[in-house]
Parts: structure tokens; sequence; C-alpha cells
């Protein structure tokens, strides 16, 4: 029987990465990649041995000390600006991104509108959907074609996009609705593009459950009770934890994953 090591080894540029999902000698996108999920999953492609482009809309500080700590860690970094709410500006991002990178093995589309802390939580509905159908969706649905499409004409790449668990099942509230609607139509995209841009290219979703991002860190105790009552792990999941997961999708061992929506809650079922 073959033994496989897990063990840690040297990558491509001689820093110590795990062989599994080792992504020593590529390059990846990540978008709003200054805070939350996209931080982490940016730390954690470097991590893996990857170059890592560093997009942000405004948090030009923070997208800044993201780039700061790739470097530390033996791998190059790129600072790309764009607001996603304008698409114009869409094409011009890609050649910027292709011309700062050389080459690009993989999108990881996360960007997204926070509408649950700052001042967009004040928002009126109608303002809150306007600002996830441009962000979420639009900008999710044009980018990812865009990307999908020069990786095709390369023969090769990989697209990972982010939904929300809740979206299929529903939950009460502006919220819910909002969320579930804007998601959705990114978990049904993911799906098509997959079959659109096969067999060269492979896209998967990441449905994220209970995350303890920004608004995860204030929430009040019956909303603390409530994901502990929900989430059979019976703890608050991390942006490490989809970042680990975004790692694995655009590895080598996910090479027969395409087209799928993936549920990474804990084990929420409700």
């Amino acid at each position: 029987m073959k033994h496989v090591n897990l063990a840690s080894g040297v990558g491509a540029k001689g820093n110590f990465v795990s062989e599994f999902a080792d992504l020593s000698g590529r390059r990846f996108v990540v978008t709003g990649a200054s805070s939350g999920i996209g931080r982490a999953i940016a730390l954690e492609l470097a991590a893996a041995g990857a170059d890592v482009a560093i997009h942000y809309s405004r948090s030009v500080t923070e997208a800044a000390e993201v780039c700061r700590q790739i470097h530390t860690r033996g791998q190059r970094a790129w600072l790309l600006p764009c607001d996603f709410h304008d698409p114009r500006g869409f094409p011009k991002f890609l050649e910027d991104t292709w011309g700062a990178c050389g080459t690009v093995d993989g999108w990881i589309h996360n960007a997204g509108v926070d509408l649950l802390t700052g001042a967009a939580a004040e928002l009126s509905y109608s303002s809150k959907l306007d600002e996830l159908l441009q962000v979420d969706v639009r900008a999710t649905m044009l980018l990812c074609k865009l990307a999908g499409e020069r990786f095709r004409a390369a023969g090769r790449g990989v697209i990972v996009t982010i939904g929300w668990d809740q979206s299929d099942r529903g939950m009460e509230g502006d919220s819910g609705e909002l969320f579930a609607a804007a998601k959705n139509a990114v978990m049904g995209f993911s799906r098509s593009l997959a079959v659109s841009l096969a067999p060269q290219v492979r896209v998967n979703c990441i449905a994220p459950g209970w995350i303890r991002t920004a608004w995860g860190e204030q929430a009040g105790e019956v909303w603390q009770q409530r994901v502990l009552r929900e989430t059979p792990l019976k703890r608050w999941g991390t942006p490490e934890d989809i970042a680990k997961l975004a790692r694995f999708l655009v590895s080598d061992e996910a090479a027969y994953l395409t087209g799928q929506v993936i549920n990474a809650n804990g084990g929420a079922v409700r």
C-alpha cells in the first residue's frame, strides 16, 4: 500500500508548506481580500505557497497589511483596487490584474457588501437590495464570466464563489430575505458557469454558515445562543475554516469537483 506523506515539506520558494493542497508556483486573485473571509483566504493561499493579488474597494490600509503579511511568508502579492458598483471598470480591472500578475491560475470571488455593520445597516430595504444586486450578484457574474473566458482560452483555471448556506432553506427578517435572494443567484450562476466552462475550468461555490466576522463579534446573546443551538458542532465558524476549504477547492486535490455548492456550516441542516 502506498502511504501519503502529509507532513510539511519545502515549497518552490524555500518556505515550508503542507504537501496537501500545495499551491507553490501558482497565482490567485482574491476579491474583497482586505478583511474577514477574503483576508483569511488570501493568507491561507500564501501559506500554501501561492502568490496572491489582493483586491479591495476602499480599505487600502487593511489591504496593504494583508500584502505585507503575504510578503513575510515569502510570497508575492499585488494590490488591485476596483469599485464593484461600476461594471464599466471591470474589463480594465481584468487587464490590470493579468498585467500585474503575468498569469493567473484561479479567481476567488469573495467580495460582497456589508449590510449588517456600519452605515450600510441604516439603508432602506430597497437600497440594500440595490447594493446586493450591484455588488454581490452583478459583479460576481460579470467578473467571473470575464475571468472564466480567460481561463478557458488558456486551457485551465479555477473559480470559487461565495454563497450562503441559509439561502436554500430560508431565514426570517429583512436580512434573510435580501441575502437569500442575492446568494441564491450566485449559487445558481456558479452551477451553470461550471457547465459552460467545463472541462477546462472548474467552478465551485462555498456556502458559509454562521461565521464569526465583524457582525458575529458584536452580535448579542440571543444570536450567540442561536448559533450554538442551530450548529451541531456547537461553535461559530471562523474565516480560517472557510479559507481552508477554498485552498482545497483551488488545488489539484479537488480536480474532480466542479459545479458544487458546498455548505461550510458546522452541520446545520434546519
